[in-house]
């Protein structure tokens, strides 16, 4: 499954592809919205909630941040499944053994995760979900994995299922793009993602007016987060590829991009992180202020951008992400950049 797509890149994945620079970007703005989603829930654990009024700020964050950076983690991990396939089909004589050992290691990863830090870890149903529907829709044509995964995500939102419900259907959706190639080719256009942005906001703007007139017990709120979500997060990806069509392409690589080629390491550092700040600050993180968890999550990027920054500039990889391509290719892998 070779692609011959000319893409750009001065980077170079651990596995010898030219690193796609708006996916590491993306993903490093996308770990930094769920972080601040995350920072209450993660120290939410054990504490009885006072629900009191809404504030305005707590209402922005219910339509700008909440469930709407899952969708652009959930689609990118379907895309670095299906590169990694590519990848490792020239590479090991059997693909989706080394598929499968990524995943069950992902398993053992978020299973301590999730029983010692945090019940609201993600990546033990990214790699449940992963080894029941993305791995084996490896055999399928593209084609079927594409209209599996519209059906998918079209039926969790007509049922109501909720944010979880969605994930299945965005990895097939990101292993489809990169079955097409459209991963390759995402750095080559401007008008694209421009007026695909510009139709998901005008579908977001009446979801999220009618979502900020509703509450969280009416029957079709679930429905309206996990819409609102997609569409907003369709903004943002189209938002970001715009923007790295511009002058301000070298600042988004510069604050994104270590984040997120950094990804694992730091989605579990900020777990201890935000435990540790709300240690320091104490109380229900219900009563917690917008800026205190804006200041919260400022204080943990800035501290993990720096370590990521300099820890890149000698390392080819985080050190989780080394552990983890350790692991699923059964051999050491180079550490340091030559």
């Amino acid at each position: 499954m070779r692609h011959d797509d000319g893409r750009e890149g001065t980077a170079t994945a651990s596995h010898g592809r030219p690193r796609i620079a708006a996916l590491d970007v993306v993903r490093g703005f996308a770990l930094c919205g769920i972080l601040l989603a995350n920072i209450q829930p993660i120290n939410a654990v054990g504490v009885i909630a006072v629900k009191g009024p809404a504030t305005t700020g707590a209402a922005w964050m219910g339509l700008l941040v909440e469930q709407r950076f899952f969708p652009i983690f959930s689609l990118l991990f379907g895309v670095g499944f299906s590169l990694l396939l590519d990848s490792a089909a020239d590479r090991a004589a059997r693909p989706r053994l080394l598929l499968l050992r990524r995943l069950l290691v992902l398993l053992a990863i978020g299973l301590v995760h999730m029983f010692v830090l945090w019940r609201g870890d993600i990546l033990t149903i990214y790699a449940v979900v992963g080894l029941l529907v993305l791995l084996p829709s490896t055999w399928l044509p593209r084609w079927a994995v594409a209209g599996l995964a519209a059906t998918l995500i079209a039926t969790s939102l007509i049922l109501g299922g909720g944010f979880l419900a969605l994930v299945p259907g965005l990895f097939l959706l990101g292993s489809a793009l990169t079955r097409y190639g459209v991963i390759y080719r995402i750095e080559r256009s401007t008008r694209v993602p421009a007026v695909l942005g510009l139709v998901l906001a005008a579908g977001a703007a009446p979801v999220l007016w009618w979502q900020a007139g509703s509450r969280s017990g009416d029957p079709d709120f679930s429905v309206l987060m996990a819409g609102a979500g997609l569409l907003l997060a369709g903004v943002y990806v189209c938002a970001l590829l715009v923007l790295l069509r511009t002058p301000l392409r070298p600042a988004l690589r510069t604050v994104f991009a270590p984040l997120g080629r950094m990804a694992l390491t730091n989605y579990l550092t900020a777990t201890l992180l935000a435990l540790a700040a709300g240690h320091l600050l104490g109380g229900p993180p219900e009563s917690w202020s917008v800026t205190t968890v804006l200041l919260i999550a400022a204080v943990i990027l800035t501290a993990q951008w720096l370590w990521s920054t300099l820890w890149l500039r000698r390392f080819r990889q985080g050190p989780l992400e080394w552990l983890w391509r350790w692991a699923t290719w059964a051999r050491r892998p180079p550490m340091r950049v030559p």
